[in-house]
């Protein structure tokens, strides 16, 4: 068996809100490790939606959720795949314990994620999951294919100026996320060949320095370094692990599209509650999803109730 990761983020540009990163990976036969994952799975999964498909879609979160229709299709991909794996959440709070370990410790110094808890699911119906959360799994079992879990490493805003600040570089702090979630993967993968996608951000083509210095003891071997990918061979005694790091990998990796679909999920669910804070002080008080524009809109719109609340901006907005 092989091992098929895929990495995805969101939030990284926006003011206001986490950024994400997740990690999903899955156990293959060693003849489909160059397979297509949606063409595999096609029965149960489409890359496209409709209206008449029942099966699970699975593709950028970009081009699954849309903020007029809510958040019920992210929702329905990522908690139907997350069962696959034995996780099935039954509050904010609980999600985060099982996907970002790291991260519940950290709440307590939000005023607006401290107390903020939710039930899961938010917009659907729970019975609705199991139907095709059972068909994914048969359609998993008959093709040998294994949802080996997804791991995410969530960083709060406070805690994201902190480490751009020391860094003076938010690229860095993405690219150490990154490896943070690859090397959990990876233990959950054991001494298997494992095949890692990861959706490029942003102009960086060279990666092999920080990848040697995350994975002490492996052999490198750059493989490509191209604008669109850059592709590396780490090994060592216990196997060979390879990296790519490929534009617009939620586009042609099915792994890399649910990173994606997890990332938005869980970031959306972090924003609900800082916007739920803040609507509780300030009346009339647009939600916001904290992008530049809109961002910086409500933070105009909620300046006053700010300087009463005596909050520290730098938990709040993000410097860069």
């Amino acid at each position: 068996m092989a091992i098929l990761v895929g990495i995805d983020e969101a939030g990284y540009g926006p003011v206001l809100g986490p950024l994400i990163v997740s990690a999903t990976a899955w156990r293959v036969p060693d003849e489909a490790a160059e397979q297509c994952l949606w063409e595999r799975l096609r029965e149960s999964v489409c890359r496209r939606p409709a209206r008449r498909d029942r099966r699970l879609p699975i593709l950028d979160s970009k081009k699954l959720f849309h903020r007029k229709t809510g958040l019920a299709g992210l929702e329905r991909s990522a908690l139907t795949a997350l069962r696959l794996a034995g996780i099935q959440p039954a509050s904010f709070r609980d999600l985060v314990g099982r996907l970002c370990p790291d991260t519940p410790a950290q709440l307590d110094l939000y005023p607006w994620y401290r107390d903020f808890d939710l039930d899961l699911p938010v917009s659907l119906e729970p019975g609705t999951l199991g139907t095709q959360a059972n068909a994914l799994r048969l359609d998993c079992a008959r093709q040998q294919v294994t949802f080996a879990g997804a791991f995410c490493e969530a960083l709060p805003e406070g805690h994201f100026n902190r480490l751009v600040g020391n860094t003076r570089n938010k690229g860095v702090v993405l690219l150490g996320l990154v490896l943070r979630v690859l090397s959990r993967a990876m233990a959950a993968g054991g001494d298997q060949p494992v095949r890692v996608f990861v959706d490029r951000q942003g102009g960086r083509a060279r990666y092999a320095a920080h990848l040697l210095t995350a994975f002490d003891g492996y052999d490198l071997q750059i493989l490509e370094e191209s604008p669109e990918r850059s592709a590396y061979a780490l090994r060592r005694k216990g196997g060979e692990v390879r990296v790519e790091f490929v534009v617009s990998g939620e586009d042609h990796h099915l792994p890399v599209a649910l990173a994606s679909i997890v990332s938005k999920y869980l970031r959306e669910l972090f924003m609900i509650g800082l916007n739920r804070y803040w609507a509780g002080r300030v009346p009339g008080l647009s939600p916001t999803a904290g992008y530049y524009t809109d961002g910086h809109r409500f933070l105009k719109d909620i300046a006053p109730a700010l300087r009463e609340a005596d909050v520290d901006r730098n938990l709040l907005v993000r410097v860069r």
